[in-house]
């Protein structure tokens, strides 16, 4: 008996952002990989995300293990970008004095007249 041994591409897709996505669903790579990297196995990470069949877990995560170093400066530029933007943020919405504010407006509105 003999078969044809097909490969399958890697379920993975970049978005317009330039996110790699799993499966076409909402799930990024660094999610998957964070999963893995701290002990979940394919079936949990499949368990915690119902969107992923356990088959593309399994094969986004074997794409992962041999291609690590490439996929390891993806990452390392994706937290580059998102410690950008999470700078940019704060410079933009400083949070100094949130919490007294909101303190303030709590006690404004806890002492006004209820009729």
């Amino acid at each position: 008996m003999s078969f044809a041994v097909v490969t399958d591409p890697p379920p993975l897709s970049a978005d317009a952002d330039g996110v790699i996505r799993v499966a076409n669903t909402r799930v990024t790579l660094d999610t998957l990989v964070l999963a893995f990297r701290t002990g979940a196995t394919a079936e949990a990470i499949a368990d915690r995300y119902p969107a992923l069949r356990l088959a593309d877990v399994y094969s986004a995560l074997g794409y992962y293990l041999h291609h690590e170093s490439e996929i390891e400066d993806y990452l390392q530029q994706r937290q580059i970008l998102a410690d950008e933007t999470r700078l940019s943020n704060e410079a933009r919405f400083p949070s100094g004095g949130v919490r007294d504010r909101l303190i303030a407006r709590r006690n404004t509105e806890g002492t006004g007249s209820r009729g």
